[in-house]
């Protein structure tokens, strides 16, 4: 069904009406079945209730779906689907603090690191404290795989268009030893000039 058409609206609506009178564990347990399902529509249902469902964001209710990783959430959509839609708002509404999130840097799933730097995105608008977040995103600048690099590169052009200074500062202390994916991402939208800064020099 077309996410847009008005009936899947209805049904998206009457699912999250009924999980809500059932009660956060109702909506935690059929999260959890519905990402083992192993079906892209079905994760993609669970991480549209979770960000309905307000009300349910609690420090046990970004536990279990961090535990969604390990239970079916395995793509690059649903990650930044749920970092961007559901895990940021546990932060900005103050349910859960940046060390819970940052817990995640060391997870055996890929994309559960890799939801690190994209969920701090959002955290970038307002008043934020970018050093710390920076800071948040120092383990990823040297892992291994290409997703969480994608998704580091990412946060750090977005972060470089708001602390220009302070970003450029943390890519040098990286430019030589930090994967060249983070900094291909990172440097995209930059004019030429900032990006040839962060090229890394040839050893010969």
């Amino acid at each position: 069904m077309d996410a847009n058409a008005p009936e899947w609206g209805r049904r998206r609506q009457a699912w999250a009406g009924k999980l809500r009178e059932a009660g956060p564990s109702a909506f935690l347990d059929a999260g959890d079945a519905l990402v083992r399902s192993g079906k892209y529509e079905e994760a993609s249902f669970a991480i549209l209730l979770a960000a309905d469902l307000k009300e349910y964001r609690t420090p046990e209710a970004f536990k279990r779906i961090g535990a969604w990783f390990g239970g079916g959430t395995r793509n690059g959509a649903h990650t930044d689907m749920l970092s961007g839609e559901v895990l940021s708002a546990f932060l900005l509404q103050g349910k859960v603090a940046l060390e819970d999130l940052e817990r995640w840097r060391n997870s055996p799933f890929k994309f559960q690191r890799r939801a690190v730097p994209v969920t701090l995105i959002r955290l970038l608008k307002g008043k934020a404290d970018h050093a710390r977040l920076l800071a948040a995103i120092e383990p990823p600048m040297m892992d291994s795989e290409k997703v969480v690099q994608q998704g580091t590169g990412w946060f750090l052009g977005e972060c470089w268009r708001r602390e220009p200074e302070l970003t450029g500062m943390f890519l040098m202390k990286y430019k030589d030893s930090s994967p060249r994916i983070i900094f291909q991402y990172a440097t995209e939208k930059m004019p030429p000039r900032d990006r040839q800064r962060f090229r890394r020099e040839h050893k010969y």
